[in-house]
Protein backbone atom coordinates (compact mmCIF):
# COMPACT_ATOMS: atom_id res chain seq x y z
CA UNK A 1 0.00 0.00 0.00
CA UNK A 2 3.12 2.33 0.40
CA UNK A 3 3.00 2.87 -3.69
CA UNK A 4 -0.90 3.85 -3.24
CA UNK A 5 -0.40 6.10 -0.17
CA UNK A 6 2.41 7.24 -2.58
CA UNK A 7 0.02 8.25 -5.48
CA UNK A 8 -2.62 9.63 -3.56
CA UNK A 9 -0.68 11.97 -1.72
CA UNK A 10 1.19 13.02 -4.95
CA UNK A 11 -2.03 13.62 -6.89
CA UNK A 12 -3.54 15.23 -3.21
CA UNK A 13 -0.71 17.96 -3.18
CA UNK A 14 -0.96 18.74 -7.08
CA UNK A 15 -5.18 19.18 -6.40
CA UNK A 16 -4.94 21.12 -3.50
CA UNK A 17 -2.54 23.23 -5.02
CA UNK A 18 -4.12 23.85 -8.36
CA UNK A 19 -7.46 24.43 -6.63
CA UNK A 20 -6.09 27.56 -5.39
CA UNK A 21 -5.96 28.71 -8.86
CA UNK A 22 -9.46 29.32 -8.66
CA UNK A 23 -9.05 32.42 -6.04
CA UNK A 24 -6.87 33.71 -8.86
CA UNK A 25 -9.58 33.12 -11.69
CA UNK A 26 -11.95 35.15 -9.22
CA UNK A 27 -9.38 37.36 -8.87
CA UNK A 28 -8.71 38.19 -12.65
CA UNK A 29 -12.18 38.05 -13.52
CA UNK A 30 -12.91 40.98 -11.09
CA UNK A 31 -10.03 42.90 -12.69
CA UNK A 32 -10.79 42.26 -16.28
CA UNK A 33 -14.90 43.42 -15.30
CA UNK A 34 -13.22 46.82 -13.18
CA UNK A 35 -10.95 47.63 -16.06
CA UNK A 36 -13.55 47.15 -18.89
CA UNK A 37 -16.29 48.71 -17.26
CA UNK A 38 -14.88 51.58 -15.58
CA UNK A 39 -11.65 51.97 -17.68
CA UNK A 40 -13.17 51.28 -20.60
CA UNK A 41 -10.15 48.99 -21.46
CA UNK A 42 -9.42 45.49 -22.18
CA UNK A 43 -6.87 42.62 -22.24
CA UNK A 44 -6.87 39.83 -24.04
CA UNK A 45 -4.13 38.63 -22.15
CA UNK A 46 -5.79 39.00 -18.71
CA UNK A 47 -9.23 36.95 -20.49
CA UNK A 48 -6.76 33.87 -21.83
CA UNK A 49 -4.90 33.73 -18.24
CA UNK A 50 -8.48 32.68 -16.92
CA UNK A 51 -8.71 29.81 -19.30
CA UNK A 52 -5.27 29.11 -18.42
CA UNK A 53 -6.15 29.08 -15.10
CA UNK A 54 -9.55 26.93 -15.28
CA UNK A 55 -7.52 24.42 -17.20
CA UNK A 56 -5.20 23.91 -14.70
CA UNK A 57 -7.91 23.70 -11.94
CA UNK A 58 -9.46 21.09 -13.94
CA UNK A 59 -6.64 19.07 -15.53
CA UNK A 60 -4.80 19.38 -12.50
CA UNK A 61 -7.20 18.10 -10.17
CA UNK A 62 -9.02 15.63 -11.91
CA UNK A 63 -7.17 12.72 -10.34
CA UNK A 64 -7.26 14.18 -6.41
CA UNK A 65 -10.93 14.14 -7.49
CA UNK A 66 -11.60 11.23 -7.79
CA UNK A 67 -9.21 10.19 -5.39
CA UNK A 68 -11.38 12.06 -3.05
CA UNK A 69 -14.66 10.19 -4.50
CA UNK A 70 -15.89 13.95 -5.43
CA UNK A 71 -16.14 13.13 -9.19
CA UNK A 72 -20.05 12.55 -10.67
CA UNK A 73 -21.40 9.11 -10.05
CA UNK A 74 -24.44 8.00 -10.96
CA UNK A 75 -25.27 5.04 -9.71
CA UNK A 76 -28.42 3.46 -8.42
CA UNK A 77 -26.76 0.20 -6.61
CA UNK A 78 -23.18 1.24 -5.49
CA UNK A 79 -24.24 3.16 -2.35
CA UNK A 80 -26.52 0.34 -0.89
CA UNK A 81 -23.44 -2.25 -1.99
CA UNK A 82 -21.16 -3.12 0.74
CA UNK A 83 -17.65 -2.27 0.81
CA UNK A 84 -16.37 -5.82 -1.06
CA UNK A 85 -18.66 -5.50 -3.74
CA UNK A 86 -17.52 -1.54 -3.84
CA UNK A 87 -14.36 -2.45 -3.68
CA UNK A 88 -15.01 -5.10 -7.11
CA UNK A 89 -16.93 -2.11 -8.77
CA UNK A 90 -13.69 0.27 -8.01
CA UNK A 91 -11.15 -2.31 -8.82
CA UNK A 92 -12.78 -3.38 -12.42
CA UNK A 93 -13.86 0.22 -12.94
CA UNK A 94 -10.07 1.20 -12.59
CA UNK A 95 -8.68 -1.38 -14.57
CA UNK A 96 -11.35 -1.86 -17.08
CA UNK A 97 -12.18 1.75 -17.72
CA UNK A 98 -9.84 4.19 -16.43
CA UNK A 99 -6.94 3.19 -16.82
CA UNK A 100 -7.39 2.42 -20.81
CA UNK A 101 -8.68 5.74 -21.41
CA UNK A 102 -5.87 7.34 -19.43
CA UNK A 103 -3.64 5.63 -21.89
CA UNK A 104 -5.35 5.71 -24.55
CA UNK A 105 -5.69 9.88 -24.00
CA UNK A 106 -1.40 9.87 -23.15
CA UNK A 107 -0.90 8.06 -26.70
CA UNK A 108 -3.42 9.78 -28.73
CA UNK A 109 -2.71 13.24 -27.31
CA UNK A 110 1.17 12.96 -27.26
CA UNK A 111 1.35 13.92 -31.23
CA UNK A 112 -1.06 17.01 -30.59
CA UNK A 113 1.49 18.11 -27.85
CA UNK A 114 4.66 17.65 -30.07
CA UNK A 115 2.87 19.70 -32.86
CA UNK A 116 2.37 22.33 -30.34
CA UNK A 117 5.69 22.54 -29.28
CA UNK A 118 7.40 22.12 -32.81
CA UNK A 119 5.84 25.65 -33.53
CA UNK A 120 6.38 26.91 -30.20
CA UNK A 121 2.06 27.34 -30.54
CA UNK A 122 0.70 30.81 -29.53
CA UNK A 123 -2.16 32.43 -28.61
CA UNK A 124 -4.10 33.16 -32.71
CA UNK A 125 -5.49 36.29 -30.76
CA UNK A 126 -3.38 39.78 -30.63
CA UNK A 127 -2.15 40.33 -27.84
CA UNK A 128 -2.84 36.65 -26.25
CA UNK A 129 -0.78 34.22 -24.13
CA UNK A 130 2.40 33.08 -25.67
CA UNK A 131 2.28 29.52 -24.07
CA UNK A 132 -0.19 27.68 -25.49
CA UNK A 133 2.12 24.44 -25.99
CA UNK A 134 2.63 24.61 -22.42
CA UNK A 135 -0.94 24.73 -21.43
CA UNK A 136 -1.41 21.54 -23.72
CA UNK A 137 1.58 19.68 -22.12
CA UNK A 138 -0.97 19.54 -19.42
CA UNK A 139 -3.05 17.40 -21.25
CA UNK A 140 -0.41 14.51 -20.66
CA UNK A 141 -0.17 15.79 -17.28
CA UNK A 142 -3.26 14.44 -16.47
CA UNK A 143 -3.23 11.04 -18.11
CA UNK A 144 -0.12 10.06 -16.27
CA UNK A 145 -1.80 11.46 -13.16
CA UNK A 146 -5.37 9.39 -14.31
CA UNK A 147 -2.93 6.73 -14.80
CA UNK A 148 -1.62 6.60 -11.37
CA UNK A 149 -4.77 6.93 -9.39
CA UNK A 150 -6.04 3.94 -11.32
CA UNK A 151 -3.22 1.78 -10.20
CA UNK A 152 -3.87 3.42 -6.30
CA UNK A 153 -7.71 2.90 -6.98
CA UNK A 154 -7.37 -0.83 -7.88
CA UNK A 155 -4.64 -1.44 -5.43
CA UNK A 156 -6.68 0.25 -2.49
CA UNK A 157 -9.73 -1.63 -3.93
CA UNK A 158 -7.25 -4.64 -3.80
CA UNK A 159 -6.34 -4.60 -0.36
CA UNK A 160 -10.26 -4.22 0.58
CA UNK A 161 -11.13 -7.61 -1.40
CA UNK A 162 -8.52 -9.23 0.00
CA UNK A 163 -9.55 -7.85 4.20
CA UNK A 164 -12.87 -8.84 2.85
CA UNK A 165 -12.74 -12.47 1.86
Amino acid sequence: MKIANWIDGVNGMLGRGVAWLTVAMVLIYFAIVLMRYWFDFGSIALQESVTYLHALVFMGAAAWTLQVDGHVRVDIFYNRWGPARRALVDLLGSLLLLLPFAAALLVFSWGYVEAAWARMEISAEPGGLPWVYLLKSVILLMAVQLMLQAVAQALKAWQTLRGAD
